[in-house]
Formats: structure tokens, sequence, C-alpha cells
């Protein structure tokens, strides 16, 4: 998958529609100095535009995979620009995750909004919560976010708490 480019062939259409977007997934642990590779873009897109800006990605040549209450999955079928996750938030988790993001080095070299570690660790949480083997993937990316400095631990902990995932942040907090 090339990013930078499938980032080129998005932003026209984020900005044509107003879609408030920020990066979410590997790409944004990776902003936040993972080493972490991954084989799709998984965006945060706000949920107002939906309705305009999904057509508008299809017609990029992208096939809806699936399409349900809270995210779509697309696929080009460009290798190079591969599989594409819209998370689509709205109201309070919305306003909460736009207003603490941070702008960062995309993939494409251009500044990208990323959410804040906190507000990541929480969507691997559900992540995690919706289907368990993820933490084997997802544990290496939690305990990066972790290690970052200045993070929130008890905010952070009231997300593993909330995801009754307690122990897993102790797992994860304890060095090896």
């Amino acid at each position: 998958m090339d990013a930078a480019r499938l980032l080129a062939v998005l932003r026209p259409h984020f900005e044509a529609t107003g879609a408030r977007w920020m990066l979410a997934g590997g790409f944004a642990v990776a902003a936040w100095g993972s080493a972490r590779t991954t084989l799709d873009l998984d965006l945060v897109v706000d949920e107002g535009p939906r309705d305009a800006l999904v057509p508008r990605i299809v017609a990029e040549g992208f096939e809806v995979c699936n399409d349900a209450e809270g995210f779509t999955n697309l696929q080009h079928p460009d290798p190079a620009l591969g599989r594409l996750d819209l998370l689509w938030v709205k109201g309070e988790t919305s306003r909460q995750l736009f207003e603490a993001a941070t702008s960062r080095s995309g993939p494409d070299a251009k500044p990208i909004l990323v959410p804040k570690p906190e507000h990541l660790i929480a969507m691997k949480l559900r992540a995690i919560q919706s289907r368990a083997a993820r933490v084997i993937r997802d544990g290496p990316d939690l305990q990066h976010l972790l290690g970052l400095p200045g993070i929130d631990h008890n905010e952070v902990r009231g997300y593993f708490e909330k995801a009754g995932l307690a122990e897993l942040y102790d797992r994860l907090k304890t060095p090896l």
C-alpha cells in the first residue's frame, strides 16, 4: 500500500465535502513513533458528510466491502491504494476526538491530525473487545503508546477498566 498516494486521492474529497478527519490505526501509532507496519489505512471521520463523501471515494474506483453503523470498509483494485477503513464518529465523541487531536507528520510527509495517545488506546481497546484475538496485534501498539512521555495513566486505566481489561493494563505496564 502507498499511503501517501492514497491520501493524495482522498484529501480533495475531504476538503470538498468539509469532512473533518484524522489518522487512526497503525499509521496513527506510527505517527507517535512506533515502527509498526500496516496493510490498510484507517481514518476517523466526522459522520456529518458521510452521504456526500462515500460516493466520491467510490467514484475513485473503490468498492464498498462493508458499510455499517460506525464504519465503512472499502477496497481498491490497485494494491497501491488497497484497503481503506473509515471509522465514523459523531456528536460528543467527535467533538472530544477532534478537540484533543494533534498535528503530526503523516505518511505523505504533510501535516495530518492524529488522535491523542489516550484516545488511540481507547480505540484499540474497543477493537480488542469486539475480537479478543486482536490483542496479539494491538498489544505492542498499546505498550508503545503507554510508554509515551506525558500520557495520562489515570485516563488510560479508566479506559482499560471500562473495557473490562484492567489486568491487560497491568501486564502491558510491567516491563519485560
